[in-house]
């Protein structure tokens, strides 16, 4: 069991690291406020993982799961909003797959809105000098 979940991908595109999974692996064995922290690192292969978060979120139980991912370019944290149930990749995964307007979840809902207080983590993140704001969707 652990109380949070976080989550980040092993490097995609050719790249040795991915900030994602540097940052999150240095919280795996923390405890936070009480709550055992435990970081898996999720492939860069699509459906594979969904399937590893799956597995992890049934294993631990988790009861808050936060999923850190990489966005080249951006100079800031990002909370995101909604996350659209479609794969329409940009480059190929780690598997050489590249699915163009494909459904994540078959005959599952277009999108799925974050039930966390997103304005609010922004403004404690900026108020502790963490250059943050919302974003809108993390995209396909």
């Amino acid at each position: 069991m652990a109380g949070v979940l976080i989550t980040g991908f092993e490097p995609f595109g050719g790249e040795t690291v991915n900030p994602s999974w540097e940052v999150v692996k240095q919280l795996d064995g923390m405890i936070i406020r009480g709550q055992q922290v435990v970081a898996k690192q999720l492939p860069c292969v699509f459906g594979e993982a969904l399937t590893v978060l799956k597995a992890a979120l049934e294993t631990y139980q988790p009861r808050l799961t936060i999923a850190v991912g990489q966005a080249g370019g951006r100079v800031d944290i990002t909370v995101e909003r909604v996350a659209i149930n479609v794969d329409d990749a940009r480059i190929p995964d780690n598997r050489g797959q590249q699915p163009i307007d494909e459904p994540i979840v078959a005959n599952g809902p277009a999108a799925c809105f974050s039930t966390l207080p997103i304005k609010a983590i922004v403004s404690a993140l900026r108020q502790q000098g963490i250059p943050a704001s919302v974003s809108q969707t993390a995209g396909t």
